[in-house]
This record gives C-alpha cells, sequence and structure tokens, in this order.
C-alpha cells in the first residue's frame, strides 16, 4: 500500500515519524515523505490510499511559516476524504492553525490539540473492541502527554492514555495531573466523512512511541482500516 507521510513542522522534527515508520515497511507498506509542502500539488493526495499528517502549521523544522491553514490547503484534503480517502493523524497533526484559523481542516481531523504537560511516562491502553486495537495490548513510553478538544461528538473512541504510571508517580508528585481523573486523554479514535475514513493518534513526540512494538501493531492497522481495508 502506498502511504504519504506529511510530517516535520517547528516543535517535531521529521526524523521522528521517518524513523518510525521504518519497521512498517516489512508489512508491505510504501512511503512517500512530504517535509516542506510549499509548492506542492495537493490534488495529488488522491494518489494515495491514505495519507499521514504528523505536522502541526510550521512548513518545516524551526521555521515558522504557517501551510494548513491555507484555504485550498484545506479544501484538497476534505475533498480527498470525502471521495474516499484515508486520513491518518498523529499527534502534531491535531494542533490548529497558529497563524490563521484551520477550522475546517480540524473539523475534518474531529479535534484540535490543547495542551500538554512537560515530557513524562504515558501509558496508553485499548478501551474496546476495534479493527485497530485487534492484537495492541497496553503500553507505556515517555511521551508528550497531549490532551484534546473533541470536535465531532459521534467520533469512535478506542483508546485512551493516562499520566503518570504505574511506578513513575513520586517523579511527578507536584504535577497538575498527578493521580487525577483529568489525566486521562482520548488516545485513538476514528470518524467517518463522505465516503472516507480518519484515524486519530495523538501519542506519538518520541521516535521510542513510534517504535514500541504496541503501538507498530496501531499504526498498521489504523493504515488498514483508513484504506478500508478492515
Amino acid at each position: 500500500m502506498k502511504v504519504l507521510l506529511i510530517c516535520d513542522d517547528f516543535h517535531h522534527p521529521g526524523d521522528i515519524p521517518i524513523r518510525g515508520i521504518e519497521p512498517l515497511k516489512e508489512k508491505g507498506f510504501e512511503f512517500d515523505v512530504l517535509q516542506d509542502p510549499r509548492g506542492f500539488d495537493f490534488n495529488t493526495l488522491k494518489d494515495y490510499p491514505v495519507v499521514i499528517l504528523s505536522k502541526s502549521d510550521y512548513v518545516a523544522f524551526q521555521l515558522d511559516i504557517p501551510w494548513k491553514s491555507d484555504d485550498d490547503v484545506q479544501t484538497a484534503f476534505i475533498d480527498y476524504v470525502e471521495n474516499g480517502g484515508g486520513l491518518l493523524v498523529s499527534h502534531s497533526g491535531t494542533v490548529a492553525g497558529k497563524h490563521k484559523p484551520t477550522k475546517r481542516l480540524d473539523a475534518l481531523v474531529g479535534c484540535r490539540f490543547t495542551r500538554h504537560p512537560n515530557q513524562c511516562p504515558v501509558t496508553v491502553a485499548p478501551i474496546k473492541p476495534h479493527p485497530i486495537t485487534k492484537g495492541v495490548d497496553m503500553f507505556c513510553e515517555i511521551d508528550e502527554h497531549y490532551f484534546i478538544d473533541i470536535l465531532d461528538p459521534d467520533v469512535n473512541v478506542f483508546a485512551a492514555a493516562y499520566a503518570p504510571p504505574q511506578g513513575e508517580e513520586s517523579k511527578y508528585e507536584t504535577e497538575w495531573y498527578f493521580n487525577n481523573p483529568g489525566g486521562i486523554v482520548t488516545a485513538g479514535y476514528t470518524r467517518t466523512q463522505g465516503k472516507g475514513r480518519v484515524c486519530v493518534l495523538p501519542p506519538g513526540h518520541t521516535v521510542e512511541v513510534w517504535l514500541n512494538g504496541e503501538f507498530q501493531k496501531m499504526l498498521a492497522n489504523g493504515l488498514m482500516w483508513c484504506a478500508g481495508e478492515l
């Protein structure tokens, strides 16, 4: 399956997801990578069954120039999904436009990033049967614990995340989220729009998360689900 990975932004160097997708090549996935979208023809999204969006509204690492707030870019993503494309949104892909609103793209994704504490141990666990959680067990890695506002009340949440996990609490007792039930957040959901499918996986700030065996299963399942093959 041919997949387009869109990555690399001010706080999230593209090397992390690029390294993170490497093991998926052994499962039959082929990847093209887009790091700087300036000049890219977004009408060519239709050439890919699935697109991974792991990029906020910066054209490149430490280059504060917006891109996804452009009206034509937002329209291209919406048309792509509504005409049957699959969109897998990872980590910083949930971040809204910094310079201009990205309300239309945010609505397509179904959420908007709000905040995260300092990097800390984060436990991710499936919470219900879903094609994307098939064979996936709970796992824990150091990550940015992303909090998101769900914009679509009909999303199908299949995974949740909590920090701090067992064994590390003493290091984080002064943090606001210590043993706070409010520290449980959505870590995976799906939604549909038109003929297409969207999967959102907020974890993924560190390469250790991407390369975690359980997250790899979730990624592979998510790509297959987005393509309509699960």
